[in-house]
């Protein structure tokens, strides 16, 4: 997939657990897992909107486009790479 949603990186940075997170946003723990595994197919904007909401965000801190090519990488530990 090209488009990576990297939400459980955003959450484990806050601290945030997935239940909290599923009802501040409105989304079912089940909805938010298939974010965080990368099984969406689609967001809605209103979603989008909830997420950066709640974790005080902008959309690029979640998704990241990523060639097909190339292999995707958790951004913590690419960062930390040198």
């Amino acid at each position: 997939m090209a488009i990576v949603v990297d939400l459980d990186v955003l959450l484990a940075q806050r601290k945030m657990p997935v239940g909290e997170f599923a009802e501040a946003v409105g989304l079912s723990p089940a909805n938010v897992a298939v974010l965080k595994n990368g099984r969406a197919k689609a967001v809605r904007f209103t979603t989008l909107d909830a997420i950066c909401r709640v974790l005080d965000c902008q959309p690029g801190d979640i998704l990241r486009w990523v060639p097909d090519d190339e292999p995707v990488a958790d951004p913590v530990s690419a960062r930390s790479t040198p």
